[in-house]
This record gives C-alpha cells, structure tokens and sequence, in this order.
C-alpha cells in the first residue's frame, strides 16, 4: 500500500482571503487558494515536491484557453491554509476520524516548510494560521479544483 503524503486542495480563484478574529491575516487577488494537510509520514522532502508541483500544475488558460500555464508561468499569488481535516478518514461511520493528521507540531512545521518553499519563487505568498479557527472565502475561477499529493 502505497504511504499516505501530504495533501494540497489547490483551487484557482479570482480572489481569497482569510479571516481570524474579524482580522484578515491574508488576502490574494488572481492566483491559487491552497488547503494543505500533512500526513505523518511527511517530511521536508514532501513539502518542497508538494509545493514544486502547486506552482507548477498547470491551471491556467493559455491564449487558446487551455490550461497550460502554471502559477508561476503566470507571476501570481498564492494563499496556503492549513486544513488537516483534508486528511480524515472518512471509510466509516458518520464522524471522521484524523489518525491520518500528522500531529500539530509536525503539521505546523512542515506546513511552514511548504509555505517557505513557495515563497523561494514567488513574490507574493499568504498564508492562514496554523490552529486557529479560520473563515476563508474564494472565488472559485473556472470553477478549477484539484486534490494534488506529494
């Protein structure tokens, strides 16, 4: 079986924010709204791949409107958040269980890990916060989804 890895929900937006305490701590205009989980088994090396492939999947059109340009083709922003419920389990019952969430120091520090990658190329980086109670909001250009592991 292969091991679990971390997880990034990226979604092409028009504009993102996020919200904690009435207070925005990061807003992007064009760019990609991501929503990272880490798995126990992450490491460094899985959060720099992870964000070489965020800024490098391409979701954006080209001139003939097919998606073949990447964030950083692009030149735009990113908003990471930190969302270990996208590691749940989900197979059974009506509750999730997060024995596949990395614990929250691990979390915090390779989420930082993926935030400081991106960061090496990009000149506009936000970012939620790590444990805190956060109300984002997006809108979703396309709408374009997609779930990427490391």
């Amino acid at each position: 079986m292969k091991a679990r890895t971390m997880i990034a929900l990226i979604q092409r937006v028009s504009e993102a924010s996020v919200t904690v305490d009435d207070v925005i701590i990061g807003a992007i205009q064009r760019g990609l709204l991501v929503l990272l989980a880490v798995q126990p088994e992450d490491n460094g090396t899985t959060a720099a791949r992870l964000a070489e492939r965020v800024l490098t999947y391409r979701v954006f059109p080209d001139n003939d409107d097919r998606m073949n340009r990447s964030l950083l083709d692009e030149g735009l922003e990113l908003l990471a958040v930190p969302q270990f419920t996208l590691a749940a389990d989900t197979r059974k019952g009506t509750r999730a269980s997060f024995t596949r969430a990395a614990p929250p120091e691990a979390g915090a520090r390779y989420f930082d890990r993926f935030v400081e990658e991106c960061g090496k190329k990009l000149a506009s980086v936000e970012t939620g916060k790590f444990g805190a109670n956060m109300q984002v909001k997006l809108i979703n250009d396309g709408p374009v989804t997609f779930w990427l592991e490391a």
